[in-house]
C-alpha cells in the first residue's frame, strides 16, 4: 500500500470502496436501515446531496452543525468548514489543507446539539496519510463541561492512521487533563486507509468500541462511563500534545465519510 501526503492541485475527492479481505464479510458497505435489537435508529446521514467546496454549510445546515472561525485543540489550526468540506459521490470529504500559512480543519456535528444520553453511534470512514493531522470522532457533553467526561472512537493521528478509543472517567479533570479509562487504550487491528466501521455502544455502566463489528475493547470502571447528555462529534484537527507536529505546509488529502448512523438506547421491557 502506497501511503503519501498529497498536494492540493492533486486531491481526488473520491477513493475506491475497498474492505481488507478479512472483514469484508463482517460489515456491509450499506448504510444500515431500521432498529436492531436494543436500540432504536433516531438519525441517518448518507450524503445524498452533493455540495461542492463552500456549499456543504449551505446544502446540509438544517441537519447538521459545524465549527467555523475559531482555533482547533492545539491552536494551530483553523476550522474552516467552506474550504475544507465537500460531498461528492455519497461521501462528506474533508480536505484537509493550508491556506495563508494556516492548516485548514473542520469539525461537523452530524445530528445537532440537543445529543442523548446513551445511545450506539456507527460510522463508515476512511483517511488519507496526513502527518501533523489527527481525527478525534468523539461523544462530548452538550453542558460543554468536560468534567462529566468524554468518548473517544476512533481517535489517532493521522501520520499512523492507526485508530484508538478510550473513555474519560468524569470527574477526573484536573490541571494535567482527564484519566482515561481503560489506561491503554483500545487500538484497531488494521489502519484507517481503506473503509472502515466504527461503532461505539454507551449504555448505562458500559462503553464498548467495535471495528468492523469486532470488539476491540470496553471500558473496566463504571466511572469511566458518562451518563449526561452526550453529543457525537466528528473532529479533524491538527495534531495536540507531547511531539505534536505542525503540518508541512504541502501536506493536503482527505478524510472521507460514507455514512453515520445513531440510535437511541431502547432495551427490552
Amino acid at each position: 500500500m502506497n501511503y503519501r501526503s498529497k498536494l492540493i492541485p492533486t486531491v481526488a475527492l473520491c477513493a475506491t470502496a475497498t474492505f481488507l479481505l478479512t472483514f469484508a464479510a463482517a460489515i456491509p458497505a450499506g448504510m444500515p436501515v431500521g432498529d436492531l435489537p436494543g436500540w432504536k435508529q433516531t438519525f441517518v446521514q448518507n450524503f445524498d446531496s452533493p455540495a461542492s467546496l463552500g456549499q456543504v454549510e449551505d446544502v446540509y445546515g438544517k441537519e447538521m452543525r459545524f465549527y467555523s472561525g475559531h482555533t482547533d485543540t492545539s491552536g494551530n489550526g483553523t476550522y474552516d468548514p467552506r474550504s475544507v468540506l465537500s460531498v461528492s459521490d455519497g461521501k462528506l470529504n474533508y480536505l484537509l489543507h493550508t491556506a495563508k500559512g494556516k492548516p485548514r480543519v473542520a469539525t461537523v456535528v452530524p445530528f445537532g446539539y440537543q445529543g442523548q444520553t446513551y445511545g450506539r453511534y456507527s460510522i463508515r470512514f476512511r483517511t488519507d496519510h496526513l502527518p501533523g493531522y489527527k481525527i478525534a470522532f468523539m461523544l462530548w457533553p452538550v453542558s460543554d463541561d468536560w468534567n462529566e467526561g468524554e468518548i473517544d472512537w476512533p481517535e489517532g493521528e493521522l501520520s499512523k492512521m492507526m485508530m484508538y478509543a478510550n473513555s474519560k472517567v468524569k470527574g477526573s479533570l484536573d490541571e494535567g487533563g482527564m484519566s482515561a479509562d481503560p489506561p491503554e487504550f483500545a487500538h484497531a487491528p488494521t489502519d484507517s486507509a481503506d473503509w472502515h466501521v466504527a461503532t461505539t455502544e454507551w449504555t448505562p455502566g458500559k462503553v464498548k468500541w467495535f471495528w468492523d463489528g469486532i470488539l476491540i475493547g470496553e471500558t473496566t470502571l463504571p466511572w469511566g462511563v458518562p451518563d449526561t447528555d452526550f453529543r457525537w462529534t466528528l473532529q479533524a484537527e491538527t495534531e495536540v500534545g507531547e511531539g505534536a507536529r505542525i503540518p508541512n505546509s504541502r501536506t493536503a488529502g482527505l478524510i472521507q465519510v460514507d455514512w453515520a448512523v445513531q440510535y437511541a438506547y431502547a432495551p427490552a421491557d
